[in-house]
Parts: structure tokens; sequence; C-alpha cells
């Protein structure tokens, strides 16, 4: 396994779908099989390694505005189980383009060479779902294998999914990454995972895994630390771990069928009846 080429892989999906508590428990779990791991926060919060370091790492782009000189250890730091850790950041509210604050993150670890060192796996956690092409760089540049889209089963994020899709086929035309499937983030004990396999039909794709609901996730959130450090044996740290396996063996990458507007309104209707009837 670890003799193989790095997979290079980004988490896309709606903001406040758990996207990041998914990448940094993966990151963890790449880990704990033994891989070597580099995970990228691009999120101007520069919160998605938190829970991998203890803390706040100071973003690649504040480092940038203080105009000195800058050293790979300034801004590459080691988490748990050694998995390495970089948030690029982003300008203040209202102050800047958070998506150019990505292509610039991204020039910088070119120049750093960092992208050149022997890593297992390299993981973007992405803000949003790409409609800036800022955010698109990852899939653009040609950075990574694959995208795994992260949604429940709530209409709007799989309206988000289906706008990540549309970027999926776009820059898949131009050889840019493709689609390795998406990962259904149960947010409550209510979720519907018959209307993410509903969705994920209608455009050609499949869910690779359900991560289970679980006040562990929170909890272990609270303490900065991924539940696969805080809670190793529980059954949603093993959700995990059988999740990272899943991507390792994954082959089917593949270009989805995003639904346009009549389409999304059809599932739109589908949903209502689905959460409405008795």
């Amino acid at each position: 396994m670890l003799n193989k080429e790095c997979l290079k892989i980004a988490f896309y999906g709606k903001g406040g779908i758990g996207k990041s508590t998914i990448a940094s428990n993966l990151s963890a779990a790449f880990a704990t099989l033994g891989m070597k791991v580099l995970h990228i926060g691009c999120d101007p919060k520069g919160d998605s390694t938190r829970t991998l370091m203890g803390y706040k790492i100071p973003t690649l782009l504040n480092i940038l505005e203080k105009d000195t000189p800058i050293y790979e250890e300034d801004f590459l730091f080691k988490g748990y189980k050694n998995v390495h850790c970089i948030e690029a950041g982003g300008p203040k509210p209202g102050m800047g383009c958070a998506g150019r604050g990505i292509i610039t993150v991204i020039e910088e670890l070119t120049d750093f060479k960092i992208f050149d060192k022997q890593w297992d796996v390299i993981i973007y956690d992405v803000l949003g779902d790409v409609v800036c092409g800022g955010f698109s760089t990852p899939i653009r540049e040609k950075l990574i294998d694959a995208v795994y889209i992260v949604t429940s089963s709530e209409f709007m994020s799989i309206y988000a999914a289906n706008n990540i899709m549309k970027s999926i086929n776009t820059f898949s035309s131009m050889n840019g990454a493709l689609l390795g499937g998406i990962i259904h983030n149960c947010r409550s004990s209510n979720s519907n995972i018959e209307i993410v396999q509903k969705f994920s039909k209608d455009c050609n794709t499949s869910i690779l895994d359900t991560i289970p609901y679980s006040k562990n996730l929170g909890v272990s959130e609270l303490k900065a630390k991924t539940v696969v450090e805080n809670l190793p044996n529980s059954p949603v740290s093993y959700s995990f771990i059988q999740l990272a396996k899943k991507i390792i063996n994954n082959k089917d990458y593949h270009i989805p069928n995003s639904l346009d507007d009549n389409l999304m309104e059809k599932l739109s209707e589908s949903i209502l009846k689905e959460i409405t009837k008795e």
C-alpha cells in the first residue's frame, strides 16, 4: 500500500455540512493505517486542522502578510500520528477574495516543493460549492486525482453537491479531476439515505459510504481532537477507518451527470413527499 503513487483527493460540499470533520478524521484514519498524510485546509477560517493539531495553527496567508522571510517550519506542522498540516487561511470577511488566496497558497507550496515530498495521501479540505474559480484550483490545476462530495439528505446540501458536479463536469473535459463518489454524512438521527441514493442514481454516481450520526464527533471536536484519536474504539471511529480503506481501494473515478434546474425541482418534490409521508 505504501509503495503506491501518492493518492491526491479533495473534499467539497456545502458549508456547515461536516466536510472538515470528515476530512480531518480521514486524515487521522489514513495515518492510523500507516500512511504519510498531508492535510491542506482551504478555508479562510483556518480550522480544518484544529482537531489534528489540538489547536489552530497560523495560516500561510497570514504569514505572507508579514512580509518577512518564510521557512517551511513556519507553516508546515505535525499533528496526530505525524499528519502534516497546512492552513491556507484567507482575508478578513469583506476584505478580499478567499478564492484568490487559495491560488496564492498553492503557488507558495509549489515554490517550497511541498508537493514533491514523499506523501502517501494529500487531502484538500475546500470551502463551499465551487462557485468561485479560486476554490476550484485543486481541480483546475490537476493537483488531485478525485473529488469526494460530502452531503446530507437536506435539499440545500444536495443542491450544493449538484453545483460541485457541474464544476467537475467542466474540468473533467479539460483532463481535470474526476468524481470518486458521494459521502453521506448523517447530521442527525433522522437523516434519510433514500434521498441521497435517489440523487446519486440520477447523477450516475454512488454513495461510497455513510458516516453515522454520533454525538461523539461533537464531543471530540470540543476537545480539539478527531474521534479517531479521542475514541479510537468507538463505532464512528471504525466507520472512518473503513471509509479510508474504501477510498484507498476505490478505482471508480468518473464524470457525474449533474442535474438541470427542472430535474432539481423534481428532486425537491420527491424529497418533500419523502419527508412528509406518514
